[in-house]
């Protein structure tokens, strides 16, 4: 017996190829908005890092802008300060140079008062802050005591050194007398005590005076 039903065939070939088809055109779309997606990305960064980069330019080309103003504030500081220091210089060589010229009034004047009497000079030679002084005193007791002098109470002379006594000849009274030589320092203006007005600024007719000095 024969079954008169008809037969119905269905073909799920190209459904299957549509359904391929779209799956392929999703997973391509998808890498596509993934590409651009990533694109998209990069590009945000890339435009963010070439800000900071940009921004952080200026701010270095500001530090070294005011680094630069630094600089020439810090060379013009250092200028003014050897301009002062010459200046300063200037002033202490004049100033030196005003005291220094009042040195050998004082220096005589020191003399006199601490020579006591019986010494006398014959030759006072004066070497930068040296001074060499020789004499003739009556006694070695007298050097001694020009010396003890010299050492406490002098005020622009100090150091007081004796270079050489001996006796000399005999003068016309057969008295012998005793030639010395004694070298003092000199003591800077500036670490002097100024002097007394009231003090005469030369010796004249003062027991011990200068003798017959040669410069």
């Amino acid at each position: 017996m024969t079954d008169a039903r008809p037969q119905i065939l269905i073909n799920l070939l190209p459904h299957r190829e549509e359904r391929r088809k779209l799956r392929r055109t999703a997973f391509f779309a998808g890498l596509g908005v993934a590409a651009v997606a990533g694109l998209l990305v990069v590009g945000v960064w890339y435009l963010v890092v070439q800000q900071m980069i940009s921004g952080q330019q200026q701010r270095n080309d500001f530090l070294r802008a005011e680094i630069s103003k630094l600089e020439a504030e810090i060379k013009d500081v250092a200028n003014l300060r050897a301009e002062i220091e010459a200046l300063k210089a200037r002033q202490r060589a004049v100033e030196d140079l005003q005291l220094d010229r009042n040195v050998p009034v004082h220096v005589l004047n020191e003399l006199v008062q601490q020579t006591p009497e019986g010494v006398y000079f014959t030759s006072i030679r004066q070497d930068g802050a040296s001074l060499a002084v020789v004499g003739v005193a009556q006694t070695n007791e007298r050097v001694s005591e020009f010396l003890r002098n010299m050492s406490r109470s002098a005020q622009w002379l100090e150091r007081p050194e004796l270079q050489e006594i001996k006796a000399s000849a005999a003068n016309r009274e057969q008295k012998r007398l005793s030639e010395f030589s004694v070298r003092l320092a000199i003591k800077r203006p500036s670490a002097t005590p100024p002097a007394d007005p009231a003090r005469p600024a030369t010796a004249a007719a003062a027991p011990g005076a200068v003798a017959a000095a040669k410069p």
